[in-house]
């Protein structure tokens, strides 16, 4: 058994005497008043100032400086007898026991809800470090929900209408409760058919207003939602499409889909919804307290009550169920993930017989968001019936004081009907509006993915602005350094050199995965190195303007990606204007004219989604025909001659030779695409190993001759 502490024993000894004090002067003030030393509710706030002092003067001197916590239950503890024995006097006009003369009894029941007190101020108003992180969480929110609304500034005018149609129904709907009592009134006294049509007639003209001003409403706002979600979604979409290459190796697929098609509509959805929520019960509940004080003050301020009870459900609610939401968006996002690898890749999934792996891998993430979702449902289940509890206590308390002031004459029947029916509503409304504003809050946390996204700035730069009216063709690689973001661990060029003149064509050879298509993607400028720089004309190429760049440098890819649409779309692809006759003459120097003639529509047949109506090798033409169209003064081709049969291959270099002053750079494999080129570099672990032309390279019998013998025989090439 762990020894008893000096401090464990300081804290038992204050509070033992803490509680001998208080009972003391607890007792000594009650003996005070039954004996009539006071007459006035003086004494009980003397008394409480009095223990007030005497359980501050004991922590001080037995704990040092109390913590604030303490203070709060010290203070409720002290003050609550007298806010009691007042509030009791006010409702009842005669004094309570527990105000007379206390006992043990009353004395825990002060101090359980003095704790209870205390642990609310405690919860609302936190001091911790970790809660004052809370609280700024929450700061950020608001921040969040504001740029939100400012963001919808272009739908103002269908949001003011909204909310006028809204202030309309609200105040409508708040007087049918009240001529709802004066009908029981009415009918209950001497019956006047007068004032009984005249009550009936505003009741049907509210009911009228409620409901057609409420639909004029929903329908103003939902015209609102659907014009920010689609400028949203497109906002998002193009913020997107000008990251770098890097983020989207580093991000999840699902992930994106999940941001720009959920949580945009969440975005959109909640924030107006929950506005149009806030403002309507808000309105709605000042108007019900007006109406309520009318009606019995003494019974509005018992009813009033219940807010700190509501408030502190819904603060712990929203703290537990804002977590779960937010785990369970990131597994939803993973599980879509999964999908989307799975049908991008069906082939290979169905090669390898992973029907069942993958629908266990998927059944897994499900399982995980439906876990989360239980727990969800689990606390909102207990949040609703802990509610319900408070709401029904506070309806017995209602009924029961209402009984009373009506046998006082305080109030009439009618007024107690119409104010358990505005009691009902605003009870809703309070809870209503606990609920809407923390939830006002979770649903921000969407808009702050999207804003992420939206406020990223790409780490490869497309702000150049250079645009000569010659261009030379001429290419630098300086002492490139590069690791990809995904794998930041691996280099994959080293202290890389390498020139392209102009009107020359240079083939880059190697073992796969030695950086070979890297100086591709750099030269793209789909990443940034580490280290060192590309010059094209002495320039280097971040300097250049980016729609400039990318119509001088123009790349085919071994696997081509074509979009849906029309041949005569994917060749001008990203071109503002371009005849038929360049389209034709570009499928020309491809090879690609005559089987698109042959095709029902010509140029105008639909390709499918991503070109797959088409053979591999149309769509490599076609990919080299959307290249050669823009008349770019550098072309690379990276491993395009695999699909190609040695008609083609040839047609297409005969046609490429015949543009004049094209710098040229080829990946590949074959050796009759790269002997006839100006320059062969061998590049291995990310450096240049060896240059110069195919009989010098084959002379030296290096690294080249090598992979002429490995690589470059006779059976990888088409003619055998």
């Amino acid at each position: 058994m762990a020894p008893i502490t000096a401090t464990t024993m300081r804290k038992v000894v204050a509070f033992i005497l803490a509680v001998s004090v208080d009972l003391l002067l607890f007792y000594a003030s009650g003996f005070a008043v039954f004996h009539s030393v006071f007459r006035h509710f003086t004494h009980l706030w003397l008394s409480a100032a009095l223990r007030w002092l005497a359980l501050i003067g004991v922590s001080l001197l037995t704990l040092g400086v109390p913590k604030a916590l303490l203070i709060r239950f010290i203070t409720a503890h002290s003050l609550l007898p007298a806010v009691f024995e007042t509030g009791t006097n006010a409702l009842y006009r005669e004094e309570n026991q527990c105000g007379q003369l206390g006992d043990v009894r009353c004395w825990l029941m002060f101090s359980g809800a003095s704790l209870a007190t205390a642990l609310f101020w405690e919860i609302t108003i936190p001091d911790t470090d970790e809660e004052v992180a809370g609280i700024e969480k929450k700061q950020k929110a608001r921040v969040l929900f504001m740029r939100v609304l400012r963001l919808y500034r272009p739908d103002y005018a269908l949001l003011f209408g909204g909310l006028v149609f809204l202030s309309l129904a609200v105040i409508c709907e708040m007087f049918i409760p009240f001529y709802t009592g004066r009908v029981i009134d009415i009918l209950g006294s001497n019956y006047q058919e007068n004032d009984f049509l005249s009550a009936l007639l505003f009741m049907g003209l509210y009911s009228l207003g409620s409901s057609v001003s409420a639909g004029s409403r929903g329908g103003l706002l939902t015209c609102a939602i659907h014009s920010f979600t689609c400028r949203i979604k497109v906002m998002l979409f193009g913020a997107l499409t000008k990251q770098e290459i890097g983020f989207f190796e580093t991000t999840k697929a699902g992930e994106i889909t999940s941001r720009l098609s959920k949580d945009t509509t969440l975005m959109g959805r909640t924030v107006c919804l929950n506005v149009n929520v806030l403002l309507r019960t808000f309105i709605k509940t000042m108007g019900m307290i007006s109406l309520m004080l009318s009606l019995s003050w003494k019974l509005t301020f018992l009813v009033l009550m219940e807010t700190p009870i509501t408030g502190l459900l819904q603060n712990i609610y929203d703290t537990h169920y804002q977590k779960l939401t937010l785990a369970m968006q990131d597994t939803m996002a993973s599980s879509n993930e999964v999908a989307n690898e799975v049908v991008s890749g069906i082939r290979v999934v169905r090669s390898f017989n992973a029907e069942k792996h993958e629908t266990r891998r998927y059944d897994d993430r499900l399982m995980d968001t439906h876990n989360l979702k239980t727990q969800r449902s689990t606390v909102r289940v207990i949040y609703l019936l802990a509610r319900r509890l408070t709401g029904l206590a506070m309806q017995v308390l209602v009924l029961y004081y209402g009984r009373l002031f009506i046998q006082r004459g305080q109030m009439t029947t009618g007024n107690l009907v119409s104010f358990i029916l505005y009691q009902s509503d605003l009870g809703i409304s309070i809870r209503t509006l606990t609920y809407i504003f923390g939830d006002m809050l979770n649903s921000v946390g969407a808009a702050g993915k999207v804003f992420e996204y939206l406020d990223r700035k790409a780490l490869v730069s497309t702000d150049g602005k250079l645009q000569p009216d010659h261009l030379s063709g001429h290419i630098n690689f300086r002492n490139l350094n590069f690791t990809y973001p995904a794998n930041p661990t691996k280099t994959v060029l080293q202290d890389f050199s390498l020139e392209l003149k102009p009107g020359q064509m240079m083939a880059l050879v190697g073992p796969s995965g030695e950086g070979k298509s890297t100086c591709v993607s750099l030269l793209e400028r789909f990443y940034e190195p580490q280290q060192g720089e590309i010059l094209l004309d002495g320039k280097p190429l971040k300097s250049y303007d980016h729609q400039f760049l990318h119509k001088k440098i123009s790349v085919v890819n071994q696997d081509p990606v074509l979009f849906s649409g029309t041949i005569k779309q994917n060749i001008e692809y990203g071109l503002k204007s371009c005849s038929l006759d360049e389209i034709k003459d570009a499928a020309m120097k491809a090879n690609a004219h005559d089987f698109i003639m042959q095709l029902e529509k010509g140029y105008d047949t639909e390709v499918g989604e991503g070109g797959g109506h088409l053979s591999k090798s149309e769509r490599q033409r076609i990919a080299i025909a959307r290249a050669l169209v823009r008349r770019p003064r550098v072309l690379i081709l990276d491993e395009i001659t695999s699909s190609l049969d040695t008609e083609s291959e040839k047609k297409i270099q005969q046609s490429l030779s015949s543009i004049p002053n094209q710098t040229l750079l080829v990946i590949a494999h074959r050796l009759k695409t790269i002997e006839n080129a100006d320059q062969i570099v061998v590049v291995s672990g990310g450096k240049v190993k060896e240059r110069g032309t195919h009989r010098e390279l084959m002379d030296m019998k290096g690294s080249y001759y090598k992979l002429r013998e490995e690589l470059f025989t006779e059976g990888n090439s088409p003619h055998h």
